[in-house]
């Protein structure tokens, strides 16, 4: 019945918004506005939440404070940490409020949250009393379930519109940290707040200069009001570099030292299933990433490109479930521009088709299957015929899923996480039959790390 209705009833209609406003209200009664104890940091935006999450956990846990944390990959309450199986970036309002609740108990005197565009609109924050707003950065992102980007910007502008008139705790300022080189900064900018903080690679209130990127992360020198401090990060990407800075100007925000913000960032590590390598002593490089959208995947595969001498294969797909279909040939076509063999397979097809998304995405393909590019909706094949076809010095990148323990297929919850699959591909002998003349200079080899 209940699938019934949620098939005639669209997801954004007033009737569906009002029963999710309802389970936020009685979520928050129920649990006593545990919010209301903690002083709350929301992050939202396209890319980069989770890894500005846990850097901002670093920076505090470093700094001696009880935090909690709720991320895509991950959960914290103080030292306790475990992983994040929901499939959900942000928890049900009563799962939420159930957590929030065990920090106050704990007594955890901030939380820091990943926000999605989906959980503002859907309610699951309502009743938390947000004190410093976090945007990354926007970009092009599900925008079949909210219409259009402009829904979908001000979904991510209602973060900042709950600090700017949220109840006030004592002592303690509202406000909003924002990306200074991001294209929509003053949409953002516009929000009422007691104190606003940008960040960037160029003009802004916490900055970074004499940026030096290496496949082992970053060196930079950074600036706060008044001081400068130089920070070796050992997470690799320019995007990473606006992550910290985004922590980094979080930290600033609370009132931690820069030396200690320097210690929180530089003991940071890859986070799970974000740029994450895969070594089981193989000779040539694994990458496991989260990326799902065009730009996310052109940054990932874009920085492997230039850090491989060998082939670089590409293993994707894309997320079924409602989201914005515009983007599957725009991935097929940074896909093409950039890696030379592409091997296209499931993500979370949910309900739809999985072939019908596999073909979305080869749109954006002008090559001929069976010539450096492949269709094979079973990922761990998918996944088994690149490690198969690797030799020294190639690159894999496998993307889409990240650290995730589940796929959904049929609207079912699949056991599923891409470092294990692969962990387990290379630990054993594999081999796979391919034509010769597909795949030219690559014969048939069994492989053994």
């Amino acid at each position: 019945m209940l699938n019934f209705l949620r098939k005639i009833i669209p997801d954004t209609h007033p009737l569906r918004l009002l029963y999710h406003k309802l389970k936020g209200v009685v979520a928050a009664l129920m649990y006593f506005f545990p919010a209301d104890k903690m002083i709350v940091v929301g992050v939202t935006g396209t890319n980069g939440k989770t890894t500005t999450v846990n850097l901002i956990t670093n920076i505090l846990n470093t700094a001696g404070y009880e935090a909690g944390m709720a991320s895509t990959v991950n959960y914290q309450i103080k030292n306790n940490r475990w992983a994040n199986v929901s499939k959900q970036t942000t928890m049900s309002p009563f799962q939420l409020q159930k957590l929030l609740r065990r920090m106050v108990k704990k007594n955890c005197k901030y939380a820091v949250l990943e926000v999605s565009s989906h959980a503002i609109t859907q309610s699951r924050v309502l009743g938390v009393n947000f004190d410093v707003a976090v945007i990354t950065n926007v970009t092009r992102d599900h925008i079949e379930y909210h219409g259009s980007f402009n829904s979908y910007l001000n979904a991510k502008g209602k973060l900042f519109e709950k600090v700017s008139k949220g109840k006030r705790k004592f002592g303690i300022p509202k406000v909003t940290i924002i990306n200074a080189d991001d294209r929509y900064y003053s949409f953002f900018n516009q929000f009422v707040a007691d104190r606003k903080i940008s960040y960037g690679l160029k003009s802004a209130t916490v900055y970074a200069e004499k940026l030096e990127k290496s496949p082992e992360g970053s060196h930079f020198i950074l600036h706060i009001p008044n001081n400068a401090i130089p920070i070796e990060l050992k997470l690799p990407g320019e995007f990473n570099v606006y992550n910290s800075l985004a922590a980094a100007a979080a930290g600033v925000a609370l009132q931690v030292p820069l030396e200690i913000i320097k210690k929180g960032l530089e003991k940071s590590a890859t986070i799970a299933g974000r740029y994450e390598h895969v070594d089981r002593g193989q000779k040539y490089s694994i990458i496991v990433d989260y990326a799902h959208a065009a730009d996310s995947l052109e940054s990932v595969l874009s920085m492997y490109r230039k850090l491989t001498s060998g082939t670089l294969f590409a293993v994707f797909g894309a997320t079924g479930g409602g989201r914005d279909k515009s983007k599957r040939p725009k991935m097929g076509e940074v896909a093409n521009e950039i890696a030379d063999y592409i091997v296209l397979t499931n993500d979370d097809p949910y309900e739809e088709g999985e072939w019908e998304i596999i073909e979305q995405i080869a749109e954006g393909v002008p090559r001929k299957e069976g010539y450096n590019f492949w269709k094979i909706p079973d990922r761990r094949e998918a996944i088994r015929l690149v490690l198969t076809r690797a030799e020294e010095n190639d690159c894999v990148v496998v993307a889409g899923k990240g650290a995730e323990e589940v796929m959904m297929i049929g609207g079912r919850k699949i056991p599923w996480n891409d470092k294990k699959v692969i962990e387990e591909l290379l630990d054993r002998e594999v081999e796979v039959e391919i034509y010769p003349d597909e795949w030219e200079k690559r014969p048939n080899v069994c492989m053994k790390s």
